[in-house]
């Protein structure tokens, strides 16, 4: 079996030492063993779990939940309902957050138009309705159209 030491571990997965010793801190590593000289060692089926943690993490997921996840992992199938739902709600507050960036990506593009066509236009006035500092409607069906 090929063991790994924790840099080429973080190398592999694309993450840094002190993040792998973060995680071994938290007790999110506890199927790493310790070789004579006391440092961490991973084999190929570790590799699995950090890749599982590295992506929970980078989903926002709380550590001490990440770890729980991992406890459930060490335990073995008695625990794979428990893996499955924690899977489906994180999958729906991924989701939730995905849908709001996007909802925010799709202003700030309006926004970059709007922008862009008052700069060329050397004014802001450009997209009000006259009299006001109000944004005419018809603007951002401007804009629409430039989507198609």
């Amino acid at each position: 079996m090929t063991t790994y030491l924790i840099g080429e571990i973080a190398t592999k997965m694309g993450v840094s030492v002190d993040t792998l010793r973060y995680y071994d801190k938290e007790g999110l590593l506890p199927f790493a063993k310790r070789n004579a000289a006391g440092r961490r060692i991973f084999t190929d089926d570790d590799l699995g779990y950090v890749e599982v943690i590295d992506c929970l993490k980078k989903s926002a997921i709380p550590i001490k939940e990440i770890g729980q996840f991992i406890d459930w992992c060490m335990v073995g199938d008695e625990t794979l309902p428990d893996r499955y739902d924690f899977m489906v709600e994180h999958e729906r507050q991924l989701e939730a957050k995905i849908k709001a960036l996007e909802t925010n990506l799709a202003f700030l593009r309006w926004k970059k138009w709007y922008y862009h066509q008052a700069r060329e236009a050397g004014t802001e006035a450009i997209h009000f309705i006259p009299g006001t500092t109000q944004v005419d409607p018809k603007r951002h069906e401007e804009y629409e159209l430039t989507l198609k």
